[in-house]
């Protein structure tokens, strides 16, 4: 325990030179350790669950939503689990488990982000049709996060090759529209807004392009295809936080981050490292895709996912770390991210 103080006051002190001082936050990386302070070492699920998209629901529980898996050579449409601290999780089977009729030929259901309304939980995923045309857009809905999940009858939006994947709804709280944003296939990252009930895009709205790829053989570059958007707004500043660009075959893949002053843009990325705040390291392979949750102390975390390096057959398992914003606006993840050493874990009000 000794030997964990003195690394979370050496990091708390890199933090603090490096990523602009914030003093509420040098605070409590400095308090010291007790007994019963929770710790975690990444991963938080030891087992393949892709592009991770958490949500705190009403019942105070913390659910994570996944792209399909197969276990035992069963398939798991769209993975959820839960927990009650965001460390220790619990599988809960498929959030889908009927497919929808217009695609249930096929067996590619990725990427769902849920959202929750007046006790109504939004599915929001990409599936691959019957007539294999290329993904599409879809929304399902239930009334309890565990699902099931039932598709509304119909894609939202289909279209060739993967473009219409990696969904996310956002509320934006300065106008109350409700936003899509989605996007990949080395075509741009795009938001439209949704209709009041949330199962199609508001008439007349149309698509607006936000973060466009760009193509650069350089081996710290990784916008050549962007994708697996999600929207935070914190302190009058939307951030996008968006990965490229090969999730899974060399994975070359990294999380980037953009921000602005409205919803629907125009963002700016991240002028230093190219965008890049967590990106492959000695432990870790081809992190990315992530969502973020806030926990009880108001404090960020970035959930997202990542290779063993030397164990890929086990799949893409499920890391967090702690977001850190700057003073000059800006947002990072920690020191080290990914990190698979023991970190304090996030504060949760519940569990103690």
């Amino acid at each position: 325990m000794q030997r964990n103080k003195k690394s979370l006051v050496f990091i708390a002190a890199v933090l603090a030179v490096f990523c602009g001082f914030n003093a509420a936050l040098y605070a409590q990386w400095m308090q010291p350790l007790s007994k019963k302070t929770p710790l975690f070492a990444n991963p938080v699920f030891d087992s393949d669950f892709p592009d991770p998209a958490v949500i705190r629901a009403a019942d105070g529980f913390f659910y994570a939503y996944a792209t399909q898996t197969s276990i035992n050579g069963i398939w798991i449409n769209i993975q959820v689990a839960r927990s009650i601290d965001l460390v220790n999780w619990q599988p809960l089977g498929d959030a889908l488990p009927t497919k929808p009729a217009w695609a249930s030929q096929t067996q590619n259901f990725w990427a769902p982000h849920v959202h929750e309304t007046d006790g109504t939980y939004f599915m929001y995923y990409s599936a691959d049709p019957n007539s294999r045309t290329g993904l599409c857009l879809a929304v399902a809905t239930a009334t309890n996060p565990v699902g099931p999940f039932t598709d509304k009858g119909s894609p939202l939006k289909c279209g060739s090759g993967f473009v219409n994947i990696d969904p996310m709804a956002f509320d934006d709280p300065l106008t109350g529209k409700r936003f899509l944003y989605w996007g990949s296939g080395f075509e741009p990252i795009k938001v439209q807004e949704l209709a009041a009930n949330r199962l199609e895009f508001a008439p007349g709205s149309q698509p607006a392009n936000l973060i466009f790829p760009i193509a650069n053989p350089a081996p710290n570059s990784y916008r050549d295809l962007v994708e697996g958007a999600w929207v935070t707004y914190r302190n009058g500043i939307y951030y996008l936080f968006f990965s490229g660009d090969d999730c899974c075959t060399i994975a070359h893949y990294a999380v980037m981050v953009a921000r602005s002053t409205s919803a629907t843009g125009p963002f700016t990325i991240l002028p230093e490292n190219d965008g890049v705040i967590v990106a492959g390291n000695a432990k870790w392979l081809g992190p990315g895709h992530n969502s973020v949750i806030r926990d009880d102390k108001s404090t960020d975390w970035i959930v997202y996912h990542a290779y063993h390096p030397n164990d890929r057959q086990r799949g893409r398992v499920m890391l967090i770390n702690r977001l850190i914003y700057r003073s000059d606006g800006w947002v990072t993840a920690e020191a080290g991210a990914p990190t698979m050493e023991t970190r304090v874990a996030p504060f949760i009000a519940r569990r103690r």
